[in-house]
């Protein structure tokens, strides 16, 4: 009888061999979709310019060429000094961020929490209204004074009320109230239980949100753009957006001119841009692996199971 019941829920969950083909060949049509784009960009990024202008785009480089990277790298110990602000901002930055969106997030999940409905209300209202950017400006350059300094790429990111709302759900869906009447049992304090139970039993949601953080923080190009004018404190975004600007301007404006179409003749300005998002996108994609195993989790926590 149990043999009869478990090969029915067998054949019932099973998927048969033509299905089997097409969900593959979904699959690896949106597999394409997504990394096709990207081996065209790196496969510019090593044409060079003349087979560019001649052949237009191809995934397999006509004629071989370092042209764009040399032209790009030629801001030297600028590049690697933008890179070392960037992976500090985005490590400092995504741990801070996680640190005060949890905590804050964490008695918004408690039904004990009294002031749980003031707090959350102040949430929501920062995702509906805002107080412009002129305000915005003077909080850190005139009350603050962190302006031209590494710490106005972390602040203004550190908390976000959508990460809030998101972690408080996973709360409240993940760690069940006995685990934490258990802890006050045996005589643990607040800040013991959310550290030493609660926060180890949501990796997911912490992995679902750090991964947010990471990719908040190194894709900004806007703070540094608008409160930075030292170059020591350039992001890699904002330095490759100064050279994207600089070879626009040189293709646009200055066309005309005789010296610049002696330049504008030798500057590989489509294998740039390309060589531009190449640099800009390499580290952060090997986060991706890390992350994957919780994302995906974290993702459908609290979805209906059937």
């Amino acid at each position: 009888m149990d043999n009869s019941t478990s090969i029915k829920k067998n054949s019932l969950n099973s998927i048969s061999f033509g299905s089997n083909i097409i969900l593959n060949l979904i699959f690896l049509i949106c597999v394409v979709a997504c990394v096709g784009p990207l081996m065209l960009v790196l496969s510019i990024s090593f044409t060079s310019e003349q087979a560019i202008r001649n052949g237009g785009y191809k995934f397999i480089p006509r004629e071989f060429s370092m042209a764009a990277y040399d032209y790009v790298l030629k801001a030297g110990d600028a590049i690697w000094k933008a890179y070392g602000v960037s992976i500090f901002v985005t490590l400092v930055g995504t741990l801070l961020s996680l640190m005060v969106i949890c905590m804050y997030a964490y008695p918004l999940s408690r039904p004990t929490f009294k002031y749980k409905g003031f707090f959350s209300f102040i949430a929501y209202f920062t995702m509906i209204f805002g107080g412009g950017i002129v305000p915005w400006i003077m909080v850190y350059t005139q009350l603050f004074r962190i302006n031209n300094t590494v710490w106005i790429l972390i602040f203004p990111y550190l908390m976000n009320a959508w990460f809030v709302m998101i972690m408080r759900t996973f709360y409240k869906t993940t760690i069940p109230d006995a685990i934490i009447e258990s802890a006050r049992i045996d005589g643990a304090g607040e800040f013991r239980t959310f550290f030493v139970i609660v926060l180890p039993l949501c990796r997911a949601g912490l992995a679902t949100i750090g991964l947010f953080c990471t990719l908040n923080f190194w894709n900004d190009w806007y703070l540094p753009l608008m409160f930075v004018t030292e170059r020591k404190f350039f992001n890699i975004q904002y330095l490759m957006y100064q050279t994207l600007v600089s070879i626009q301007y040189l293709t646009s404006g200055s066309a005309n001119f005789s010296e610049a179409a002696v330049v504008l003749a030798k500057l590989p300005t489509e294998g740039a841009r390309m060589a531009i998002a190449v640099l800009s996108i390499g580290p952060i994609i090997f986060a991706y692996p890390f992350f994957q195993k919780y994302f995906v989790k974290g993702l459908t926590v609290g979805a209906v199971k059937g």
